[in-house]
């Protein structure tokens, strides 16, 4: 405990840093991700892309990334075993934000798309195994995320290639591709519009204490998509389209009408992406802050004002900086996108996101959406698939949880030296 009153300021300070470099990880790989099938289907430059990330990103983050928040991500750990060792927690969360946020960095160097969520889960388990008791780890947690790594792409995937074959019938395969392009694709604006709306109901605004009943969500998520479809049917009329019957030149008005589209799902998606995964960041360095505070543990913190700034500006700085790399990766590297491609993907990334929060289904964003996109690429057949680079990101998957473990420890130990603990 002597340590909390020596150096308190001191560990508010450097659980600070450590939080900023866990926030610019989540940047670099979480929001690339987010972004990626928006830039490889061409449908945003990747200027436009940061662009869009940073505004809604940190709305997100900001707006809607919680004025309290679980100091112990996922209750992972029991807190109960360090009621007497409060600075080990304390050292413990500046050890893990520290440990993930340098993972994600080498697997955004890479170009590996991996779970900020494992990330940092695994760090925690890591230190909270080794340094305090294996037992005050919930380990049938851990075999969710691990079951996860399956579950997830593999419902994503069916979506993606459920919504991908629908458009082809519709639209692609028909005489007529894009008369029927303008008939169906405000129907698909809507859904999306339903679907993203619900995503920010359920992932961000009950953050901000607007917790609405579901049917509250379901009636606002229905009104939001009517208004989407028709404003998407005035756009898509409104855009110049070059008139021939070659059936090149009608796909390509085909995707100028899905690009549209794609504009709007990456601004939804990055709203709630930054409402929910911010926490990530912030949620370990609320814990520092409260403990060192309070020299107590609490199951929540309210936030200090500064938290969720440094979170979302951490965010931004990552995307800007880092992003480019794993953008590549999702929105190249795996299958080839057009904007109809990249709808699909993003669109069942959404569905398995709200599938997720209504039945407690463990999930990561990064697997929801790279298992989206093997969907697309096998509604083409296998050799449409770059299985190389699947091989490196099933592999990076695997590695995340011991590689925050390892890093952890490492870290937290070396802070016990560091302060004579």
């Amino acid at each position: 405990m002597e340590i909390l009153q020596s150096y308190g300021m001191i560990l508010i300070i450097l659980a600070a840093v450590v939080g900023f470099v866990m926030a610019w990880g989540i940047g670099a790989n979480d929001v690339a991700n987010a972004m990626g099938t928006s830039v490889g289907s061409k449908a945003l430059t990747i200027k436009q892309a940061i662009i869009i990330a940073m505004i809604f990103e940190f709305a997100g983050a900001y707006l809607a990334g919680g004025e309290v928040t679980s100091t112990i991500r996922k209750g992972i750990i029991d807190t109960a075993y360090f009621i007497d060792i409060p600075e080990y927690l304390v050292l413990g969360m500046i050890s893990a934000l520290f440990a993930a946020g340098i993972w994600l960095g080498v697997a955004s160097y890479l170009g590996w798309p991996v779970s900020t969520t494992h990330s940092i889960i695994g760090a925690i388990i890591g230190f909270t195994a080794v340094g305090v008791s294996v037992d005050a780890v919930a380990w049938s947690k851990v075999g969710g995320i691990v079951g996860s790594w399956v579950v997830t792409p593999a419902i994503s995937g069916i979506i993606a290639y459920l919504i991908y074959q629908s458009a082809s019938k519709l639209i692609f395969q028909t005489d007529k591709p894009f008369e029927n392009a303008q008939k169906y694709v405000p129907f698909y604006m809507a859904f999306a519009g339903f679907v993203m709306a619900l995503v920010t109901i359920k992932k961000g605004l009950k953050h901000v204490g607007l917790n609405m009943s579901d049917t509250s969500g379901y009636l606002l998520a229905i009104g939001l998509s009517i208004v989407i479809a028709f404003i998407g049917k005035w756009l898509i009329s409104r855009q110049t389209y070059s008139h021939s019957d070659d059936a090149d030149l009608q796909r390509a008005n085909v995707e100028k009408v899905f690009a549209l589209l794609m504009v709007v799902t990456a601004c939804c998606m990055a709203f709630a992406h930054g409402s929910n995964d911010v926490a990530n960041a912030i949620g370990p360095l609320a814990a520092v802050v409260s403990v060192v505070s309070t020299g107590e543990i609490t199951a929540s913190s309210t936030l200090a004002p500064w938290i969720l700034p440094l979170g979302g500006l951490g965010i931004v700085a990552g995307l800007a900086l880092f992003g480019h790399r794993v953008i590549a990766t999702i929105g190249e590297g795996i299958t080839h996108l057009t904007p109809s491609r990249g709808f699909a993907a993003e669109m069942a990334a959404a569905c398995t996101v709200v599938i997720a929060s209504g039945t407690g289904l463990p999930i990561s964003t990064t697997q929801t959406l790279v298992g989206a996109v093997l969907g697309v690429g096998l509604a083409r057949g296998v050799s449409a698939l770059n299985l190389g680079i699947i091989r490196n990101i099933v592999i990076s998957w695997i590695v995340t949880l011991p590689a925050g473990a390892l890093l952890s420890i490492a870290c937290f130990f070396t802070l016990k030296a560091v302060f004579g603990v």
